[in-house]
């Protein structure tokens, strides 16, 4: 009898696994599903009007790209409803563009590119924005969700590649999931420290059902009983791919979760910062990110009375001439302070991985993330109140906290008068004659003070950039846009791109060195056929100078450092810009060369100045901290 009960009960397992096993079979092939949710076969819609759906109700206003014709019906469905379509020469350029837009607009940029080389041209520039903490959403096309891995054209494993870059990575396996895979991810881009997300879209969930089924559908079936299989899961799974494909679906935005200080912490830092005499703060570009509107945080800053040293994105911050903006000598204020607040800056090589810190400070760090809020202090620093959140409004807080504080002033004004100083050695070295051609100083003096108010500056390149950086000053705040920690050279085009769209009635400026300009040169098609007036300066010395000034007397060889004067400004002639040549024969007119390329940007043209600079001696970190 017992032998009896056990055989029931083996045979009843047995028959519950096959029948958990059938249902899990039919859910996967999406049978459940399909009971449920009818598939319109005579509809015309196709998956590319989801994606704009979704892209407008965000209020996304341009999506970059290179076309081709694995994303056509994004593309196409994106300028139907009112979304500019801005298509550039190269992959990475579509991207940088959109981490321009990101970071100007506060919302997220969006680039769309083709399958296999179109998303292997943009890793460089989403590993970018991942450093940045741009939020981007990268679209990408794929092989048919039945091809993948079979060797279809342009298949490669692409979420392999986007994995390591990306907050969040998914594959569209059916129409129906467009929608709620598209908001998530521009939610996971916003939220908590922001950063590229990557969507793959396979070419049959974009392309209508009829086309989907005369391409992919069953035509000639192999016969017997596999033929009637194969046949079924075929047609079976392009019923499933648009199974309650257009069934209403919640397209609004959702959620963005921010990470902020605690009351407790708050109070923690007031007492700090109230007890400080020499307090210092450093301002990184985590601090101009949303929800907190960056005059907002200048304002608190200027309540607060602290000196500033500004970095990256919080260049501007402060305005142009700020009694508490310090520009020069870094390390030394950073040795004097009895307190120093890193708001969104990051202990990494910039701050020689916290090296430069006086270990008698008192240190406050806020960042959004962990690893970077952290990053070091297991070895050159400690911080004594660490507090993962947003710096933005952790300022706010804090200035509203001091209501009636303020530092005490002969501490911004002592570093003030060194700024002083140093700053009148740079301008003099400006007027200091080189061997042959211009003065690459005396250059961006002239530069900074014809620039309108109203100027965003984009900085691409390594020594001339590097100059630029002490030199020029953006007039407010998100009027600096250069890479970030990645040190990336070739994102001056997308980036002008970007923020001349943003921007349309200020003057865009992008700072090239003669090496960065080779990366992007070509977009000054883009910026002639989008209408997108832009002046660009090249310090033009024919050479990789920041390489070579090492490489020279450290292996005493210039290989593949030199480059030749060439004549990049009949390039932007050629692609429907205007070029000036400008060198030591021009020096008299460089004033009205500069007022006359403003006047051809303001009746429409992108400019190229192609400034012939000479060697100099004397370092970058001679006119830097």
């Amino acid at each position: 009898m017992e032998a009896v009960c056990s055989m029931c009960t083996f045979l009843g397992c047995c028959v519950g696994i096959a029948a958990g096993g059938l249902v899990f079979a039919a859910y996967k092939l999406g049978l459940l599903y399909q009971l449920f949710h009818k598939t319109e076969v005579e509809s015309p819609r196709h998956g590319g009007e989801s994606v704009a759906a979704v892209l407008r109700a965000h209020g996304v206003k341009y999506v970059f790209t290179l076309v081709g014709g694995h994303i056509s019906p994004i593309l196409v469905a994106c300028e139907k409803v009112g979304i500019r379509i801005v298509d550039t020469r190269h992959e990475a350029t579509a991207v940088f563009a959109a981490d321009a837009v990101a970071r100007l607009s506060g919302s997220v940029g969006v680039a769309a590119v083709t399958a296999g080389p179109g998303l292997t041209n943009t890793v460089t520039a989403v590993k970018n924005a991942q450093m940045a903490e741009s939020p981007l959403l990268l679209m990408g096309g794929a092989a048919g969700t039945l091809l993948q891995g079979r060797g279809a054209l342009q298949d490669i494993d692409q979420m392999s590649l986007f994995k390591p870059l990306c907050k969040f990575c998914a594959s569209i396996r059916t129409v129906r999931e467009i929608i709620p895979t598209v908001r998530k991810a521009l939610a996971i881009a916003q939220s908590g420290t922001p950063g590229p997300v990557f969507i793959e879209f396979p070419i049959d969930t974009l392309y209508p059902f009829h086309l989907v089924s005369k391409e992919f559908g069953v035509k000639n079936p192999p016969k017997g009983l596999m033929g009637k299989v194969v046949s079924w899961y075929l047609n079976n799974h392009l019923m499933n791919l648009f199974a309650g494909a257009w069934e209403a679906r919640d397209v609004s935005p959702l959620p963005v979760d921010i990470p902020l200080a605690t009351d407790n912490q708050i109070q923690n830092c007031i007492e700090l910062v109230s007890r400080a005499k020499k307090p210092v703060v450093l301002l990184g570009s985590q601090a101009t990110l949303p929800p907190t509107p960056v005059d907002d945080i200048r304002k608190a800053l200027e309540d607060l009375g602290i000196p500033c040293f500004l970095g990256g994105m919080a260049r501007g911050m402060l305005g142009k001439n700020s009694p508490i903006h310090i520009r020069q000598n870094r390390r030394d204020a950073l040795k004097e302070a009895d307190l120093v607040l890193l708001a969104g800056t990051v202990c990494d090589f910039r701050l020689s991985y916290g090296r430069v810190l006086n270990r008698r400070s008192k240190i406050i760090a806020v960042n959004r993330d962990k690893t970077q809020l952290l990053k070091n202090s297991d070895m050159f620093w400690k911080p004594t109140i660490a507090i993962q959140g947003d710096a933005g409004s952790f300022l706010v807080r804090l200035s509203k906290g001091l209501k009636g504080h303020r530092c005490p002033e002969d501490w911004p004004q002592s570093l003030k008068a060194g700024d002083v100083t140093k700053e009148n050695t740079n301008r003099a070295k400006a007027e200091e004659k080189t061997e042959h051609h211009l003065n690459p100083l005396k250059v961006l003096h002239c530069v900074d003070e014809l620039m309108s108010e109203d100027s965003i500056i984009v900085a691409d390149g390594g020594d001339f950039v590097g100059s630029a950086a002490y030199i020029m000053r953006p007039r407010g705040p998100l009027r600096w846009l250069d890479p970030g920690a990645f040190g990336t050279l070739g994102v001056g085009g997308g980036f002008a791109l970007g923020a001349k769209l943003c921007r349309p009635d200020s003057e865009v400026w992008i700072v090239y060195g003669d090496g960065s300009l080779g990366y992007s040169v070509a977009e000054f098609d883009t910026f002639t056929r989008h209408k997108t007036p832009v002046l660009a300066v090249v310090g033009n010395d024919a050479c990789w100078s920041q390489i070579s000034r090492e490489q020279v007397p450290i292996l005493g060889s210039n290989v593949a450092c030199g480059l030749a004067f060439t004549d990049y400004h009949v390039v932007a002639d050629g692609y429907g810009g205007k070029g000036y040549l400008i060198g030591r024969n021009q020096e008299d007119q460089l004033r009205d060369i500069i007022r006359q390329a403003q006047e051809e940007t303001r009746e429409g043209k992108a400019v190229l100045l192609n400034v012939l600079i000479g060697k100099t001696n004397f370092r970058e970190g001679s006119i830097s901290v």
